[in-house]
């Protein structure tokens, strides 16, 4: 049987980096405080575009060009491209289709885009790799995740302006004889909440049709932690179908969108402090790759190693998580 293992990752950011008192000050300005917000949230840093050259696109333009060399492989050699975004630069054609031409991809490669909010790459590597094992003709993809969220951050609420980061990731996979890689991945998707983050607020055409400016996402106030329970019941599910514990994992890549949420499960399972990392200190929360940037950091500073069982959680709005195990 063949497997998928994850060959490659790599990360781009914006140079540009932000400190979170920037954000206290301009709040204090409107007679607001959200010191204790940012440190529930665990924000510290961000990283975010400051010019009218860079967005989702040319990012991951970058990150991609980055994980290809890493691998030693040329865009030619990818049979799958995979864009994942909830802040495309175009609706059509594809962005992937900008990131094939940019690495000279050939004309016998899937190329398309992936939209599932902050879930989106997580479920994009999921798909792919289910799909490499039933098809003979794809050896290797190209998975990268994208987001310009401060370009859409709504100024008057610290959620999306005082949280978000911009970055990109990139993973390539491959098909191995290797037992590793792809293991198995669970969902959960309530869709009552759809109505709680909204771009643009009452849609495209409503927009459109009266040439008015789209503004900025509206994030409606809920309780992020209402899908808590059902996190901890997935992945106790994921873990014990695929017979294994929370022993057995030797790293947790979570959803970097709020510290605390990672500290719940973390207290729910018992998880060692070793097991887990965190990155939203730095980056800022980044959307549909935060748990592969998370990854990545977790790599480049020896935390996870070749053979380790990689836990990942992530959930998109409306909502849609994605629990997934994958041994790196």
């Amino acid at each position: 049987m063949q497997h998928i293992k994850m060959k490659a990752i790599d990360v781009y950011h914006p140079k540009n980096q932000l400190n979170k008192a920037q954000y206290i000050e301009e709040f204090q300005e409107k007679g607001r405080d959200i010191s204790n917000f940012l440190n529930i949230m665990g924000r510290e840093n961000y990283y975010r575009i400051n010019n009218a050259d860079e967005n989702s696109v040319t990012m991951a333009i970058e990150a991609s060009k980055k994980v290809l060399k890493k691998a030693e492989l040329t865009g030619d050699e990818i049979d799958m491209v995979i864009f994942s975004s909830q802040v495309p630069e175009y609706t059509f054609p594809s962005n992937a289709i900008f990131v094939h031409q940019a690495i000279q991809g050939k004309k016998d490669c899937i190329v398309y885009d992936n939209n599932a909010n902050c879930a989106g790459m997580t479920i994009a590597v999921e798909q792919a790799s289910r799909y490499m094992m039933s098809s003979p003709h794809v050896v290797r993809a190209l998975i990268v995740g994208s987001d310009y969220l401060s370009l859409v951050a709504n100024p008057e609420q610290e959620i999306t302006t005082a949280n978000f980061g911009d970055a990109a990731c990139a993973v390539i996979l491959e098909k191995t004889d290797e037992e590793t890689g792809f293991i198995d991945a669970i969902y959960e998707t309530d869709s009552s909440f759809k109505d709680n983050i909204l771009y643009p607020a009452n849609g495209f055409s409503q927009y459109m049709n009266k040439g008015e400016f789209l503004g900025y996402v509206d994030w409606k106030p809920f309780d992020g932690t209402v899908s808590l329970p059902y996190t901890f019941e997935k992945i106790q599910r994921l873990l014990e179908r695929n017979h294994y514990s929370m022993k057995d994992v030797a790293m947790c890549c979570f959803s970097q969108f709020a510290l605390v949420n990672i500290q719940r499960i973390q207290e729910h399972f018992a998880i060692a402090d070793e097991k887990i990392v965190y990155v939203g200190d730095e980056y800022g929360y980044t959307g549909t790759n935060s748990p592969f940037i998370t990854m990545y950091e977790g790599i480049e500073s020896g935390k996870i190693k070749r053979g380790d069982l990689v836990l990942f959680w992530t959930i998109g709005g409306g909502h849609e998580f994605i629990c997934m195990l994958f041994r790196y």
